[in-house]
């Protein structure tokens, strides 16, 4: 009977430290895949963020664009408006200094 109550203390023993023993390993090799796994989600959430600011620099670009050229337009008016004033304070100071045709054949 000494036998077997050796027999099964130490099966008991060797179960418990294997399972300790397993359970360090099995921790172990766990944390070391989920740096990897989080390094790897790192670079893709990196090269996705790269990704968006491009589009959002090339789209920032295009709204540049368009207001540059919708400034353009609007100084474009302006001018005309101004040249066409200019115009018409020139027939009327023509015509107060009795030049009206002498400004008249210039244009």
């Amino acid at each position: 009977m000494s036998q077997r109550d050796g027999f099964t203390g130490g099966f008991l023993a060797g179960a418990a430290l294997g399972a300790l023993v397993g359970g360090i390993v099995g921790i172990l090799v766990t944390a070391q895949k989920d740096n990897e796994d989080e390094a790897q989600e790192q670079s893709l959430i990196n090269s996705s963020l790269s990704k968006v600011r491009a589009i959002k620099g090339r789209k920032n670009q295009l709204d540049t664009e368009e207001s540059i050229e919708a400034a353009r337009r609007s100084l474009e008016d302006k001018i005309a408006q101004l040249n066409t004033a200019i115009d018409d304070v020139r027939q009327q100071l023509g015509t107060v200094n009795g030049n009206a045709t002498e400004i008249n054949r210039e244009l």
